[in-house]
């Protein structure tokens, strides 16, 4: 993908030259992931407006920064950051300053302490800004690289979740247990790693919406809920289906299911390209609110998913911002009623400028009663 890769580089060029800025500082790993195929724990990356560009890692990761980042300068340092942020007062002339840009948000107290020292050490007039997360905004829209990615991310997850629905075997086994079986079946099925903690909540667990698996066993007439992704070659599938053990569902179960299951048909359907984000939030919200269920349903409606299971855009009460063609997001509301159970369907879709959306993750969203 090192084509992929410049491209991107050349995108955050423009923006930095429209930006009237000089030189980036890139420190966020999945950013330095993204610009240059680098997967490690610690890299970090100069970028100069003109395109050209210096990657800094330590003596761990140079084979693999010189195998994925071929086009691109290399640097051996431990301290990436610093050595970087040297090199870049280096390139002040005596008649004039340097701009560099640094993500504010990717950024600690320690490392800006070892940033400022570096450029303080290297002369130079350099004069410090914001890179506003430009990267993250490039990110929300994926090339067709990323979105093949994410499509077998969420086929893999698909197959192991239908896996374990035909497996059965629910009653008496705890949510750790099912959480676990679950993710091994991702692995089967070719996964890298699990894309986030696994939520498995039953009964009144499933109420909360980021349950931690625990040691209860699953009862008869349980509903429960499954929050789950694998990840694949780095990106993230993102997937919710809420079904119940054993028993018909109950009136209450039946009818917040319904409910949820319109809101989220409302919300995909209001996935159009130049619409607002927040009209996706907005469209599921009112069908919960009208229902009578508006403080039962508390987070936002959905979010970008690729190298992050949680990246732009936002899709929430106070979302900013439109959608692009390629943006890959969630639509998950929820209704959660405390100490009796809660509902959450939430599929990952691709904005297409054909219109409407992509599907990911097909998995039925019928309400399934499952063998116990």
């Amino acid at each position: 993908m090192s084509e992929n890769h410049a491209r991107r580089r050349a995108a955050l060029a423009k923006h930095m030259v429209d930006d009237k800025i000089d030189v980036a500082l890139v420190t966020h790993l999945v950013n330095v992931r993204y610009l240059t195929g680098l997967d490690s724990s610690n890299a970090a990356l100069l970028l100069a407006a003109d395109g050209s560009a210096v990657l800094a890692t330590d003596s761990r990761y140079a084979t693999a920064a010189a195998a994925v980042a071929p086009d691109v300068e290399l640097v051996v340092e431990r301290g990436v950051a610093a050595a970087l942020a040297a090199r870049a007062a280096r390139t002040a002339t005596p008649a004039g300053s340097v701009r560099l840009a640094v993500e504010e948000h990717a950024i600690t107290l320690e490392l800006w302490s070892s940033i400022e020292a570096a450029l303080d050490g290297a002369g130079g007039t350099v004069e410090v800004s914001h890179l506003d997360r430009a990267v993250e905004k490039l990110r929300a829209v994926k090339d067709d690289g990323e979105l093949s990615l994410l499509a077998e991310a969420c086929a893999i997850s698909c197959r192991a979740l239908d896996d374990l629905y035909a497996a059965g075997r629910f009653l008496g086994r705890t949510e750790k247990e099912i959480a676990r079986d679950l993710e091994w079946r991702m692995f089967g099925h070719g996964a890298d790693g699990i894309a986030f903690e696994t939520i498995v909540a039953t009964g009144p667990n499933s109420a909360i919406p980021h349950h931690r698996p625990t040691e209860r066993v699953v009862g008869r007439g349980d509903l429960l809920k499954i929050d789950f992704g694998a990840a694949y070659r780095g990106y993230h599938a993102d997937c919710t289906r809420t079904s119940v053990v054993g028993a018909q569902p109950r009136d209450w179960q039946r009818e917040i299911y319904d409910l949820v299951a319109r809101a989220q048909r409302a919300g995909t359907e209001a996935i159009q390209v130049g619409d607002d984000c927040i009209a996706v939030d907005r469209a599921s919200r009112e069908i919960i609110d009208a229902a009578g269920y508006k403080e039962n349903f508390g987070h936002g409606t959905g979010h970008g998913v690729g190298l992050e299971v949680h990246e732009a855009p936002t899709l929430g009460y106070s979302a900013t911002g439109t959608l692009a063609d390629r943006m890959a997001v969630t639509v998950e509301p929820g209704i959660y009623l405390p100490e009796r159970g809660g509902v959450r369907i939430e599929d990952t879709l691709v904005v297409r400028a054909a219109g409407g959306s992509e599907l990911l993750t097909p998995t039925t969203k019928d309400l399934l009663v499952l063998d116990a």
